[in-house]
Protein backbone atom coordinates (compact mmCIF):
# COMPACT_ATOMS: atom_id res chain seq x y z
CA UNK A 1 0.00 0.00 0.00
CA UNK A 2 1.33 3.46 -0.84
CA UNK A 3 1.60 6.19 1.78
CA UNK A 4 -0.19 8.58 -0.58
CA UNK A 5 -3.70 7.49 0.24
CA UNK A 6 -6.91 9.24 1.29
CA UNK A 7 -6.59 10.79 4.73
CA UNK A 8 -9.22 12.08 7.14
CA UNK A 9 -11.59 9.41 5.84
CA UNK A 10 -12.09 5.69 6.43
CA UNK A 11 -10.52 3.29 3.92
CA UNK A 12 -10.19 -0.50 3.76
CA UNK A 13 -6.91 -1.89 5.06
CA UNK A 14 -5.55 -4.99 6.73
CA UNK A 15 -4.15 -4.72 10.24
CA UNK A 16 -0.59 -5.17 8.93
CA UNK A 17 -1.12 -2.45 6.32
CA UNK A 18 -2.38 -0.11 8.99
CA UNK A 19 0.60 -0.75 11.27
CA UNK A 20 3.01 -0.20 8.38
CA UNK A 21 1.44 3.17 7.61
CA UNK A 22 1.04 4.48 11.15
CA UNK A 23 4.73 3.72 11.80
CA UNK A 24 5.91 5.39 8.58
CA UNK A 25 8.07 8.46 9.46
CA UNK A 26 6.80 10.16 6.29
CA UNK A 27 3.37 10.51 7.92
CA UNK A 28 4.81 12.53 10.78
CA UNK A 29 2.31 13.07 13.59
CA UNK A 30 -0.67 11.43 11.91
CA UNK A 31 -3.31 10.09 14.30
CA UNK A 32 -4.51 6.60 13.50
CA UNK A 33 -7.81 4.81 14.03
CA UNK A 34 -8.59 1.23 13.03
CA UNK A 35 -11.64 -1.01 13.39
CA UNK A 36 -12.63 -4.26 11.69
CA UNK A 37 -10.65 -3.91 8.47
CA UNK A 38 -10.99 -0.14 8.05
CA UNK A 39 -8.65 2.66 9.03
CA UNK A 40 -8.56 6.44 9.25
CA UNK A 41 -5.42 8.57 9.29
CA UNK A 42 -5.90 12.14 10.48
CA UNK A 43 -3.42 14.58 8.98
CA UNK A 44 -5.25 17.89 9.50
CA UNK A 45 -3.07 20.35 11.47
CA UNK A 46 -4.41 21.22 14.92
CA UNK A 47 -5.60 24.83 14.86
CA UNK A 48 -6.14 27.47 17.50
CA UNK A 49 -9.82 26.75 18.25
CA UNK A 50 -9.29 23.00 18.67
CA UNK A 51 -6.23 23.54 20.86
CA UNK A 52 -8.00 26.07 23.11
CA UNK A 53 -11.06 23.88 23.74
CA UNK A 54 -8.74 20.91 24.29
CA UNK A 55 -6.95 22.82 27.04
CA UNK A 56 -10.10 24.08 28.74
CA UNK A 57 -11.72 20.64 28.85
CA UNK A 58 -8.64 19.09 30.46
CA UNK A 59 -8.48 21.82 33.10
CA UNK A 60 -12.22 21.64 33.82
CA UNK A 61 -12.28 17.86 34.27
CA UNK A 62 -9.21 17.95 36.49
CA UNK A 63 -10.58 20.76 38.62
CA UNK A 64 -13.99 19.12 39.08
CA UNK A 65 -12.41 15.79 40.00
CA UNK A 66 -10.05 17.35 42.51
CA UNK A 67 -12.85 19.27 44.24
CA UNK A 68 -15.10 16.19 44.35
CA UNK A 69 -12.32 13.84 45.51
CA UNK A 70 -12.75 11.70 42.41
CA UNK A 71 -9.66 9.60 41.76
CA UNK A 72 -8.64 10.13 38.16
CA UNK A 73 -5.68 9.76 35.80
CA UNK A 74 -5.76 11.51 32.42
CA UNK A 75 -3.94 11.00 29.15
CA UNK A 76 -3.41 13.32 26.21
CA UNK A 77 -3.32 11.71 22.72
CA UNK A 78 -2.61 8.22 24.05
CA UNK A 79 -2.78 5.11 21.83
CA UNK A 80 -5.11 2.23 22.74
CA UNK A 81 -4.81 -1.03 20.82
CA UNK A 82 -6.54 -4.39 20.47
CA UNK A 83 -4.04 -6.20 18.29
CA UNK A 84 -5.42 -7.28 14.95
CA UNK A 85 -8.79 -5.64 15.56
CA UNK A 86 -8.86 -1.99 16.59
CA UNK A 87 -6.85 1.06 17.60
CA UNK A 88 -7.66 4.61 18.67
CA UNK A 89 -5.76 7.76 19.60
CA UNK A 90 -8.35 9.99 21.30
CA UNK A 91 -7.61 13.61 22.07
CA UNK A 92 -8.18 13.08 25.80
CA UNK A 93 -8.88 9.99 27.90
CA UNK A 94 -9.25 9.14 31.58
CA UNK A 95 -9.19 6.19 33.93
CA UNK A 96 -11.48 6.98 36.86
CA UNK A 97 -12.06 5.50 40.30
CA UNK A 98 -10.65 2.04 40.91
CA UNK A 99 -9.26 2.03 37.37
CA UNK A 100 -7.18 5.20 37.90
CA UNK A 101 -3.99 3.20 38.52
CA UNK A 102 -4.74 0.37 36.09
CA UNK A 103 -1.95 1.28 33.65
CA UNK A 104 1.60 0.93 35.04
CA UNK A 105 4.16 3.68 34.54
CA UNK A 106 6.43 2.96 31.60
CA UNK A 107 3.66 1.61 29.38
CA UNK A 108 3.77 2.92 25.81
CA UNK A 109 0.85 1.79 23.64
CA UNK A 110 -1.90 0.59 25.99
CA UNK A 111 -2.76 -3.01 25.11
CA UNK A 112 -6.50 -3.48 25.65
CA UNK A 113 -6.06 -7.22 25.52
CA UNK A 114 -4.10 -6.81 28.75
CA UNK A 115 -5.53 -3.67 30.36
CA UNK A 116 -9.05 -2.22 30.71
CA UNK A 117 -10.38 0.41 28.30
CA UNK A 118 -10.42 4.01 29.57
CA UNK A 119 -13.42 5.13 31.57
CA UNK A 120 -13.91 8.37 29.63
CA UNK A 121 -12.80 9.33 26.11
CA UNK A 122 -13.10 12.86 24.66
CA UNK A 123 -12.65 13.94 21.05
CA UNK A 124 -12.37 17.65 20.23
CA UNK A 125 -14.23 17.97 16.90
CA UNK A 126 -13.45 20.94 14.71
CA UNK A 127 -12.96 19.43 11.24
CA UNK A 128 -13.98 15.86 12.15
CA UNK A 129 -17.44 16.27 13.75
CA UNK A 130 -19.40 13.84 11.56
CA UNK A 131 -16.83 11.11 12.04
CA UNK A 132 -16.49 11.70 15.77
CA UNK A 133 -20.27 11.35 16.19
CA UNK A 134 -20.47 8.32 13.91
CA UNK A 135 -17.62 5.92 13.13
CA UNK A 136 -15.50 6.81 16.15
CA UNK A 137 -18.45 6.43 18.48
CA UNK A 138 -18.92 2.91 17.13
CA UNK A 139 -15.20 2.28 17.60
CA UNK A 140 -15.32 3.35 21.24
CA UNK A 141 -18.39 1.19 21.79
CA UNK A 142 -16.39 -1.76 20.44
CA UNK A 143 -13.41 -0.92 22.65
CA UNK A 144 -15.66 -0.87 25.71
CA UNK A 145 -15.03 2.63 27.08
CA UNK A 146 -17.46 3.80 29.74
CA UNK A 147 -18.37 7.25 28.43
CA UNK A 148 -17.64 9.26 25.29
CA UNK A 149 -17.80 13.02 24.72
CA UNK A 150 -17.61 14.89 21.43
CA UNK A 151 -16.78 18.58 21.85
CA UNK A 152 -18.30 20.38 18.85
CA UNK A 153 -15.98 23.38 18.57
CA UNK A 154 -17.99 25.32 15.97
CA UNK A 155 -21.32 25.05 17.77
CA UNK A 156 -19.90 25.09 21.32
CA UNK A 157 -21.74 21.92 22.23
CA UNK A 158 -20.81 18.72 24.03
CA UNK A 159 -22.42 15.54 22.71
CA UNK A 160 -22.00 12.94 25.43
CA UNK A 161 -22.78 9.23 25.33
CA UNK A 162 -22.93 6.57 28.03
CA UNK A 163 -21.66 3.27 26.62
CA UNK A 164 -22.87 -0.13 27.81
CA UNK A 165 -23.55 -3.55 26.30
CA UNK A 166 -21.94 -2.59 23.01
CA UNK A 167 -24.21 0.42 22.46
CA UNK A 168 -24.52 4.03 23.53
CA UNK A 169 -27.14 6.59 24.56
CA UNK A 170 -27.09 10.38 24.84
CA UNK A 171 -26.67 11.88 28.28
CA UNK A 172 -26.66 15.46 29.61
CA UNK A 173 -24.88 14.71 32.90
CA UNK A 174 -21.75 12.63 33.20
CA UNK A 175 -22.25 9.21 34.74
CA UNK A 176 -18.55 8.60 35.37
CA UNK A 177 -18.06 12.06 36.95
CA UNK A 178 -21.25 12.22 39.04
CA UNK A 179 -22.72 15.70 39.42
CA UNK A 180 -21.02 17.19 36.39
CA UNK A 181 -23.69 18.71 34.17
CA UNK A 182 -22.32 19.09 30.67
CA UNK A 183 -24.25 22.31 30.07
CA UNK A 184 -21.91 23.96 32.58
CA UNK A 185 -18.92 22.92 30.50
CA UNK A 186 -20.62 24.28 27.39
CA UNK A 187 -21.13 27.59 29.17
CA UNK A 188 -17.46 27.53 30.15
CA UNK A 189 -16.38 27.02 26.54
CA UNK A 190 -18.65 29.83 25.34
CA UNK A 191 -17.07 32.23 27.84
CA UNK A 192 -13.58 31.46 26.53
CA UNK A 193 -14.56 32.89 23.14
CA UNK A 194 -14.39 36.38 24.60
CA UNK A 195 -12.56 36.05 27.93
CA UNK A 196 -9.03 34.82 28.80
CA UNK A 197 -8.99 31.22 29.99
CA UNK A 198 -7.63 32.03 33.46
CA UNK A 199 -10.61 34.30 34.18
CA UNK A 200 -13.06 31.69 32.92
CA UNK A 201 -11.44 28.99 35.06
CA UNK A 202 -11.75 31.23 38.14
CA UNK A 203 -15.45 31.61 37.33
CA UNK A 204 -15.80 27.85 36.84
CA UNK A 205 -14.15 27.19 40.18
CA UNK A 206 -16.83 29.24 41.92
CA UNK A 207 -19.53 27.29 40.06
CA UNK A 208 -18.06 23.98 41.21
CA UNK A 209 -17.74 25.19 44.78
CA UNK A 210 -21.41 26.26 44.85
CA UNK A 211 -22.70 22.91 43.57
Amino acid sequence: MQTKLPTNTWVSASWDEYLCLIQDPALGKAKGYYCDGRMRLEMTPIGNDHACDHTVVIVAVGLFSALRNITLTGRDNCTYRKTGHSEAQPDVSYYIGDAASAIPWGTTIIDLDQYPAPTLVIEIANTSLADDKGEKRLLYEALGVGEYWVVDVANVQILAFAIADGGSKRITESQVLPGLNLSLLEDTLRRTRETPQSEVIRWLLTQFQDM
